[in-house]
């Protein structure tokens, strides 16, 4: 068995469902249930699987709008200035980035208002934050 293989199985099953059972996920890689456990548990040790999440629809739980924000920071201020961006409890997540902008956060509002007020009173009043433009997310299509 090409244990490389093997894993990568194991993870392309977890990403299509993590709520899959271990008897449904070894069924699926061709393996029997210890050994799927023994694989998983050795991904999640080594940091491969870095946990399970459910994924949200935010306008159809509470009508909320995701955007997705383009920040650029003087470099002299990036750590402050990203220990603070990770502060902002309407931040669902923050990537660096390439590309026209040094960092990417997501975010939910309840509308252009909000979305407005995070970008220019949260984000944009942290010391080193030279660009925010934010662009709301429409339609998930996968």
């Amino acid at each position: 068995m090409d244990t490389d293989k093997l894993e990568h199985r194991l993870l392309s099953i977890l990403k299509e469902d993590p709520k899959a059972s271990l008897g449904e996920i070894a069924d699926q890689a061709g393996v029997a249930r210890p050994t799927a456990r023994k694989y998983i548990e050795k991904l999640e040790e080594e940091g491969a699987i870095v946990g399970y999440t459910v994924e949200i629809n935010p306008k159809k739980v509470n009508h909320q709008s995701i955007a997705m924000v383009g920040i650029d920071v003087q470099s002299g201020q990036y750590p402050e200035a990203t220990s603070q961006l990770r502060d902002i409890d309407s931040l669902t997540a923050l990537y660096t980035a390439t590309g026209d902008h040094m960092l990417m956060a997501e975010l939910e509002a309840t509308g252009s208002t909000e979305l407005n007020e995070i970008v220019s009173d949260q984000i944009l009043s942290i010391e080193g934050v030279t660009t925010a433009c934010p662009a709301v997310l429409q339609e998930r299509l996968k």
